[in-house]
């Protein structure tokens, strides 16, 4: 483990250098790559070095207390003794932490889908909630939020909205939110005051890059046709809505919120990549052994993993056993506890499975 971290600060001085260099300075691409490998490796660095500090002050600490010295520096010098061994344990969980394997796609932007499920229009209203409490965390992050597309509901829910979420260590946050909501409360349009249980589902994909995938064109299939829904005569006359169609998988994905059917094949090419790219990554984690996966991961999108309970401000993660009075604050995009938790969780459990030899 030592070794590797040496190799690390080894590589991190040579960053440094290359980062000073003019040649590098002036070639924009090579400069950001380099920027981000010296920002994956600063923590490790900073936290061996000191360690080292740590184990070096130790030494001296213990050779101190060998000699005689008086009761008062002895009284000192013990205290100060646990003190270091202390932060030394401290630090060797932190580098564990740090050196195990990290998801490729935590620094990627993400593209989320959230769909009201089962309970009707109560479902599309909660999907609404959803959308904001996301959109307020993710402001409070400086990640930028753009609708992609959205199917709202006559009383102001959303069938489904699109969203992408764009900002470094997005996906690191949100992928733990896959999976199943369920909201437990009383309708507005509820008379007798009874709570109603419905469910709005969340999926959050990495975004994929074409350069990640190997999709030819010929794999693509393209049909244009007129948008429906409002736009008065644009609608009439503009052939501007796109379906794309990937053939080899079947993954189609339509889009006509734009007026410009070139700014609609963007967007519908952006979830068609990112939908493929996630599939394929889903097919490849299905024939890992199953001790490999995470207690926490990402969740089965039908899985019920959260309990919103408006009666009683709670909040319940299934996967972890969190529970939180603080319903208004996580909704208010305040949920930072609950992916700090979830975050933990899935560290512990990692290391227990390196601890045992299965990672």
């Amino acid at each position: 483990m030592y070794d590797q971290l040496d190799a690390f600060i080894i590589r991190y001085e040579e960053l440094s250098e290359l980062l000073s260099d003019p040649e590098v300075l002036s070639d924009t691409k090579r400069f950001l790559e380099l920027t981000k490998e010296e920002a994956g490796l600063r923590e490790k660095v900073a936290t061996f070095k000191r360690y080292k500090e740590v184990e070096g002050e130790i030494a001296d600490t213990e050779e101190m207390l060998s000699e005689k010295l008086d009761d008062d520096m002895a009284a000192m010098a013990k205290e100060e003794l646990n003190d270091l061994k202390k932060e030394k344990t401290e630090l060797e969980e932190r580098i564990k932490v740090l050196l195990l394997p990290t998801d490729p796609n935590d620094d990627k932007n993400i593209i989320m889908e959230i769909r009201g499920a089962a309970g009707g229009d109560e479902a599309a209203l909660f999907a609404g909630k959803l959308f904001t409490m996301y959109s307020k965390f993710a402001e409070s992050h400086g990640w930028r939020v753009e609708v992609m597309d959205a199917n709202i509901t006559g009383i102001g829910g959303y069938k489904e909205i699109i969203l992408m979420i764009s900002g470094n260590g997005a996906y690191s946050k949100l992928k733990y939110e896959s999976g199943a909501h369920r909201v437990q409360r009383v309708p507005e349009t509820e008379s007798q005051g009874r709570v109603h249980t419905s469910t709005a589902t969340v999926v959050v994909l990495p975004e994929a890059e074409e350069v990640e995938l190997n999709i030819e064109d010929k794999d693509i299939r393209t049909d244009i046709y007129h948008a429906s829904g409002a736009g008065g005569q644009h609608v009439n006359k503009t052939a501007s809505a796109v379906r794309l169609t990937h053939l080899p998988t079947g993954i189609a994905v339509a889009m006509q919120d734009e007026r410009s059917q070139i700014k609609n094949r963007e967007k519908a090419m952006k979830i068609l990549l990112t939908r493929v790219y996630d599939k394929i990554s889903s097919e490849a984690q299905s024939e890992y052994d199953a001790t490999r996966k995470s207690a926490v991961g990402t969740g089965d999108r039908s899985e019920r993993i959260r309990t919103y309970n408006f009666p009683q401000n709670r909040v319940t993660d299934h996967r972890i056993g969190l529970t939180l009075q603080k319903l208004d604050t996580i909704l208010s995009g305040k949920l930072d506890e609950v992916i700090d938790a979830l975050i933990m969780a899935d560290q512990t459990q990692k290391l227990e499975s390196l601890n045992n030899g299965s990672i």
